[in-house]
Formats: structure tokens, sequence, C-alpha cells
């Protein structure tokens, strides 16, 4: 949730008396202008990067494309501002009716539409001032000038409403006595201490090195103090907000993408591509993380078959959401393979699942629930393991889908040091359809009231849909979008549904 980013108040330099209020012709003196902006200032709250910015990779698209077998992704950047209006990623042209520096909504900077542009001079030399008076934006409105003889009083005049600095770089280094061994450390400071303005850097003539220096370095564009005008200055402020404006957005997006990937490697690892080689039995699975937009869930499974001809199949799921979450739920589940393929089963099995888990987790509160089931070669039995988790649904041609005992159900992994997981041993027939998911298939709620679906009728939807022929993909994609339609939207919760189906050989 976006942390409210306290309000500043503008203090005008005249007011500290340590710079001359210039007045400007045909328009309001600098007190004034200064004074005016401290009082927008205390009445205009700022947003934080976090207001709109984000990536969505949606696991399980509204198309029933299967989440193990493809993953799409789709990148949004943007920010909104105040007035409602949307800042994307487009580059081009220079508008002063958003006026926001950086493509998002930022500390520091002005958002506020048709707002002209302001300017911070930060020059020790009073006579430099009237270079940068009757400045126009784009749309011939006065672009507002304020001055600050020193760092000090830079800082203070910087509020929200600045969106460029203009920069003498013979100004003297913060400490070090006019003197320092870095001609652009006064540029370094600024940089460090407004990073979402565009800077304009000023140079003696002739010093092009330097001035290509501090663009490196991180100003936007450098000028030449002795060949200033109105009409240069006002262009190279405009392109300075506008440029950095597009190179914010530039890395936003860079960043999103690289979120993306990130989010797509631990989804890979939530979701991982079954070792069923050599088994009669067909596998199915669905993942939809819970919210909307939202990225990933704690939810997790997996299925191996072992050398001995046992299928070993696993859904669990980390209390919590995000990327934390899941990537703990990535180590449980490799974990699990791990041990699994090395021949531990059961309590004994749990119990190791349990010690990685307290070594993991950021929290004494975080723990994972749990179901396992081995299924014996010849198909038609099973042990069942539960460890704070719901029972299986096991449906068969000879009966109605019903649930799998659930009476030794043990605690969650990570709630009582030293818990054991009884193993019971189930009958499955010689052919039936295995169902194993998680809490968020049964909490959702049915219409608008504070009624949950719950396992009862979970059972007696999946029996209806049994019933009507589907099987596989097709039932569980018909199960997750009943669910979310019972909720009468995205479901809370992450959802993940596993189906094994053997099928009697004639």
């Amino acid at each position: 949730m976006p942390v409210p980013v306290p309000r500043q108040r503008a203090i005008p330099a005249v007011e500290s008396g340590q710079a001359q209020a210039a007045p400007t012709a045909g328009g309001p003196s600098e007190e004034e202008t200064v004074r005016n902006e401290a009082t927008k200032a205390e009445n205009h709250t700022t947003h934080d990067d976090h207001n709109t910015h984000g990536t969505a990779l949606d696991a399980t698209p509204a198309d029933g494309v299967h989440p193990g077998l493809a993953t799409t992704g789709t990148i949004t950047t943007g920010a909104s501002n105040p007035g409602g209006s949307t800042t994307g990623v487009s580059t081009t042209g220079v508008s002063t009716a958003v006026v926001n520096t950086t493509g998002v909504s930022t500390t520091g900077v002005a958002t506020a539409a048709h707002t002209t542009l302001t300017l911070l001079l930060i020059e020790d030399d009073p006579t430099a001032a009237p270079i940068v008076h009757d400045l126009l934006d784009a749309d011939g409105r006065p672009i507002r000038v304020r001055t600050a003889r020193n760092l000090t009083e830079a800082e203070r005049l910087l509020t929200h409403d600045v969106h460029c600095i203009l920069l003498d770089l013979a100004l003297p280094a913060p400490g070090r006595a006019g003197e320092s061994d870095d001609e652009l450390a006064v540029l370094r400071h600024v940089l460090r201490l407004a990073p979402r303005h565009a800077v304009l850097a000023l140079t003696a003539s002739g010093d092009a090195g330097r001035g290509a220096e501090a663009v490196r370095v991180g100003a936007q564009d450098y000028l030449y103090k002795d060949e200033l005008d109105g009409r240069l200055l006002s262009r190279a402020i405009r392109y300075a907000v506008e440029r950095k404006r597009s190179d914010t957005a530039e890395r936003r997006l860079a960043e999103g993408k690289l979120r993306a990937q990130e989010n797509a490697r631990l989804e890979r690892g939530l979701l991982p591509t079954p070792l069923l080689e050599g088994s009669p039995l067909r596998f199915a699975a669905r993942y939809r993380p819970g919210r909307s937009r939202a990225l990933l869930g704690g939810d997790f499974y997996d299925i191996v078959r072992t050398p001995d001809g046992t299928v070993h199949a696993m859904i669990g799921d980390v209390c919590g959401h995000g990327p934390d979450e899941a990537a703990l739920g990535v180590e449980l589940r490799i974990a699990w393979r791990a041990l699994t393929l090395a021949g531990l089963c059961g309590d004994e099995l749990l119990s190791t699942l349990q010690q990685v888990l307290e070594h993991e987790r950021d929290d004494d509160e975080i723990f994972a629930t749990l179901c396992t089931v081995d299924i014996a070669p010849d198909g038609r039995r099973a042990g069942l393991c539960l460890a704070g988790h719901p029972a299986p649904l096991i449906a068969r041609p000879d009966r109605p889908a019903r649930l799998l005992p659930y009476e030794n159900n043990g605690p969650a992994l990570g709630l009582l040091p030293g818990a054991r997981w009884p193993r019971m041993q189930v009958e499955l027939g010689a052919e039936w359809s295995l169902m194993l998911y998680t809490d968020g298939l049964i909490e959702g709620r049915i219409g608008e009231g504070r009624e949950r679906l719950g396992q009862d009728g979970m059972v007696e939807m999946i029996r209806r849909q049994l019933s009507e022929g589907l099987s596989g993909e097709a039932l569980l994609r018909a199960a997750v979008n009943e669910v979310r339609e019972l909720n009468g939207g995205e479901l809370t919760d992450d959802v993940a549904v596993v189906l094994l189906d053997r099928v009697a050989t004639r």
C-alpha cells in the first residue's frame, strides 16, 4: 500500500535572507511567486512511485491456456496523475499540460495538469540571475524561476513543484571550502539530492569537456554561461524536462521487464513439468493467483514417478501472497522432489520438509499446508498424508465423487515442532480420477452473502460437471471458472488444482 509522503513547505530565499528578490517584467516578483509556491505546496499531496506502477503476469489466461504448458505475460507501466490522466512511456513531444518529469507519479516532482514549469537556479553570482528572466514554456506561459545561492538554500527551495535545476558547476562542493579534487562534486551532490529532477549544467565558455562529463554523470544537458539567451534557455529547459521524463519511463519499463522475467522463473519453479514417464496415469493442472492482476501466489504442486513405479503427487500452500511466499513455495517443492526421489515418504518426508521450512522462512509465523499421495505401481491403492490441507476428491464410474478420509489430518508445516503426520492407506479401484486442490477453490463466496462454497459445495459442483461429461483440463477449467462466477469476480486466494486419471485397461 502506498506510504503517504509528508508535504514540504517551500521556504523562499528572500525569507531566509540568503537571496535577493528580483522583479520579473510583466509578472509577479520573485518573492510573491515563491510565496505562492509555498501556499500551493501546503495544499498539494504528492504521490509515491508505488501508486500505479506494476507489472502483470497472468498465469491462467481467460481463454483457458494451461499454465503448466504456456505462460503469457503482459507488462504494464505508467502512472496516474491526480487529475486522473495517465502518463505512459511515450517519449515524443514536450507538453507542459502534464509536467511530470519522470513519466510516473513521484515524490519531489509536480504532477498537476496545466501547471507551468518551475526552474531552480543554483548560482552564487547575483549578476547571473537576470539571465533566466522572461523564459517561456511551449505554450507561451512564463517559466517560474527560483534562485538559490548555495546548496543549503537550494535544498530548502527544492519542493515537489520544481521541474528543472540549472546548476553552476563552478559552485564549491559541500564541505570542501571551495576546492575539490572532483570538479563535478557539486553536480553529484545535486543529483543525490534530486534524483528525479531534470538538471542542466552551466559551465564556462569553451569548457565542452567538463560539460560532456556532466552529461555522462547524469545531467540532461550543459550550457555555456556567457552564451545564454532566453530563447535558448527556454528550449533547453523544456528539452531537459522531457528527456528526464523519457529516461525515467524507459528505466521503469526495463525494470518491469526484469521483474516479469524473475516472476516467470519463480512461476516455473512453482508449476513444474511432471515426471511421469512410463506411467499410464494422465495429468492435468490449473493455477490462478488470487486478486486482480496478481503476479504470484504461494501455491505449488509436483508429481514424480520413482524407479519402482510408484507415482508421488503433492500440492501445497504457503500462507500469504507475493514473491517471498512464492520463493518459499519453490524451495519446498524442490525439496519435496529431491526427498521423494531419494526414497523418503510419509511422516519422514514431512518432518524433513518442516525443518526446511523452519530454516528458510523469514518469520516464525509463516507456515505451509501440504497434501501428499503415493500411488502404488498397480494404481489401485495409495498412501495419503495431510498436513493441515483439505482432503483430495476421488471420482469413480461406479459411485459419486467424494472426499478421501481426513480424520488423521496432521498440523500444517511450521506450526508444531516435533509434529507427526500419519500415513493413511486408501483404496482407489481400477478406474478413477483423483483431484488435489488448495483452499482457494473452496473458500470463495456464493453470491453477495457471507456463505462460502466449502468442500461440500465443491463436491456437488464436481459431481455435476462430471455428469456433463467433462474431464481432464476441461473439468478443471470449468471448476475454476464457476468458482470465480459464484464469488462474483476474482478470488482473493490463490487456486491450484491437480487432476490424475487412471483409465482401466480392457
